[in-house]
């Protein structure tokens, strides 16, 4: 198998707390979160192409082509390198869209790291990240590829190390936007920042989460039934709430008992990206 012939995997991730501790000029908020990979993933497929272009075979419904990270991410490397090489992208969707678990984001960062070996662009994973960070706040984290306390808009990381997990993870049917939870004037946005030394697992909150709550009911309910299990969080800007286990059998067993009007799956923590560090040629 050639590299041309593999896929490549795109995971998700989850915040396992997410505070919002100030906002700059521009407008960008200033995060502190911690960053866990977790075992379901999108995948992506290339093909080389001869005449050039980049190609999305698999294009989202109700996504325009401008808006598209996969392909947003493909040129943006092209650009950066001067690259003239072409490819068709197959991506194969597993997560949510608006869910708070980063799909899109690693979608963007997988494309970057498979294109950067397959048309052979040399770039360093700092320079893919600068890249990445351009494209949304989120894709560099994946680019990293391991559990970290995020500081700044998110690009700022601290290793951190987890213990192993296995969480729960419900999926309301709706999408939140983004920029609707961060634009509401209820989002606080000045709980005090800590040192990434200091956190320990189950520290914090999520800030986004009674915003979300609030404009959305679904969110709230799903939370509402996963905290009879423990400490349950919303993942992100949401709508994906989630709640750890320290083995499979009990997150297996929680997941059995799920509402007929809920769905959700059980997944693993994991301490690093599947591409990290990177696969040989």
């Amino acid at each position: 198998m050639t590299n041309w012939d593999r896929e490549w995997p795109a995971p998700a991730k989850i915040n396992l707390f997410l505070h919002v501790v100030g906002r700059r000029a521009d407008g960008y908020h200033l995060l502190q979160t911690v960053f866990r990979f977790i075992d379901l993933a999108d995948s992506l497929r290339c093909e080389p192409r001869g005449d050039g272009r980049i190609v999305l075979a698999t294009p989202l419904p109700g996504v325009p082509a401008a808006t598209d990270l996969t392909l947003r991410a493909a040129e943006a490397l092209r650009q950066a390198t001067g690259c003239a090489q072409g490819a068709t992208l197959h991506v194969t969707k597993r997560l949510p869209m608006g869910g708070g678990l980063g799909g899109g984001s690693s979608d963007a960062a997988t494309t970057l790291l498979a294109l950067n070996r397959l048309w052979r662009t040399g770039l360093d994973s700092a320079a893919l990240q600068r890249i990445g960070l351009a494209l949304g706040a989120d894709v560099p984290v994946f680019i990293h590829g391991r559990s970290v306390f995020a500081e700044g808009i998110g690009e700022r990381f601290t290793d951190v190390d987890l213990p192993p997990a296995w969480y729960l993870v419900l999926v309301p049917a709706i999408g939140v936007p983004t920029a609707e939870i961060f634009r509401s004037a209820q989002l606080r946005r000045d709980t005090p920042a800590i040192a990434a030394a200091d956190w320990r697992p189950g520290f914090g909150h999520n800030d986004l989460e009674p915003v979300a709550c609030a404009l959305y009911p679904e969110v709230a309910r799903h939370l509402d039934w996963l905290r009879a299990f423990g400490d349950a969080r919303m993942s992100g800007s949401g709508a994906c709430c989630f709640v750890g286990f320290t083995d499979e059998e009990a997150a297996r067993r929680a997941h059995a008992a799920l509402p007929a009007d809920m769905r959700g799956f059980v997944a693993a923590g994991l301490d690093r990206h599947p591409l990290c560090p990177p696969l040989s040629d």
